[in-house]
């Protein structure tokens, strides 16, 4: 394995992470769109405090999966055919949310207007989701052969421990979503958001002991890598814990950084626990290793040189565009 495989390998993770952050509040206010905004004035605030960034911050799925087929084409290949029915359902969900805020503005009636903000709440639910049951499906283990096909049947997508990430992450990103709609509003919404996730949060606890649990039965990662995993999982608790504590002292930043730092947890946690592999086979003979997933060397050198070469600008622009946006909104008043 070589060092070139290894940072693209983090790059990845990296990719992943910022995006799990940074889409993880968009998916938390697209879940809060319809049942947590009262009326039609509030509903547009809270589409407001994402309106200049959720397509954006897409952009880092998109490369995540770019980098993925460029850098280890084999792990894509598996991946996204293995999975191609959940990453479907995850296209149309991720579909139906983008265009659902465009139609919603442009909607002359009430019940078309209702019909989208349904859609932008339950595109982000499924989302959220889906990546969740996903991910935790696949460092489970799946049926593979040696050539990396892999033969699934519906347990192998939907079971416990997958049904459980999938409720975790899906909690984390609503609870994300109202950590930064406190930071984007003031008045009653602002409130009202401390009010839910001071519920949510002891919730999230017992969801997250429940993750643990399933993670411990169901894979690997505590006897191939028992002391980072422990490590990570503390850190995760601890993060939860901080945020719970924001929250609770109406501390926003730190509610806010803490539940999206939780969620690069999870990130790392996966991450950790493939290390040296990218796909985990229920016989461990079949799983796929870094090594032999990757592009060529000089494929991956190439890469490497226009990856740090544009991803300065990049972080540039999206710290310049949150600058630009980064005024509280006031609560519409009540009617």
């Amino acid at each position: 394995m070589t060092s070139t495989q290894i940072l693209w390998f983090l790059l990845i993770g990296v990719l992943f992470s910022g995006f799990f952050f940074l889409e993880g509040f968009d998916f938390g206010i697209g879940m809060a769109v319809r049942f947590f905004g009262r009326n039609t004035a509030e509903r547009d605030t809270i589409i407001q405090t994402i309106g200049p960034h959720w397509d954006g911050n897409e952009v880092w799925l998109i490369t995540a999966g770019g980098a993925m087929f460029a850098s280890f084409p084999m792990w894509y290949a598996s991946l996204f055919s293995g999975y191609y029915l959940v990453l479907f359902l995850i296209l149309v969900a991720l579909i139906f949310r983008g265009v659902s805020f465009e139609f919603r503005a442009n909607m002359k009636t009430e019940t078309w207007r209702n019909f989208w903000e349904w859609a932008a709440t339950i595109g982000s639910f499924c989302a959220a989701f889906l990546f969740g049951m996903m991910f935790t499906s696949m460092i489970e283990g799946v049926p593979m052969d040696a050539k990396g096909n892999i033969f699934g049947s519906f347990t192998t997508y939907v079971n416990w421990f997958s049904l459980v990430g999938g409720v975790a992450v899906t909690l984390m990103c609503l609870i994300h979503g109202l950590n930064f709609l406190q930071l984007k509003t003031l008045g009653t919404l602002r409130d009202r958001a401390q009010a839910w996730n001071k519920v949510l949060y002891p919730v999230l606890i017992v969801g997250e002991v429940l993750f643990v649990v399933l993670l411990y039965i169901s894979t690997d990662f505590f006897d191939k890598k028992s002391a980072s995993t422990w490590s990570i999982l503390i850190v995760l608790v601890l993060l939860t814990l901080i945020a719970w504590w924001g929250v609770m002292k109406a501390h926003n930043w730190t509610a806010f950084i803490a539940s999206g730092l939780s969620l690069i947890s999870i990130v790392v946690l996966i991450f950790n626990g493939l290390f040296p592999r990218v796909m985990i086979a229920t016989n461990p003979a079949h799983s796929i290793l870094i090594k032999d997933a990757s592009s060529s060397p000089y494929t991956l050198h190439i890469m490497t040189i226009v990856a740090f070469s544009v991803l300065p600008i990049v972080l540039v622009y999206f710290i310049w565009s949150y600058w630009v946006f980064y005024k509280r909104l006031k609560s519409p008043k009540a009617a």
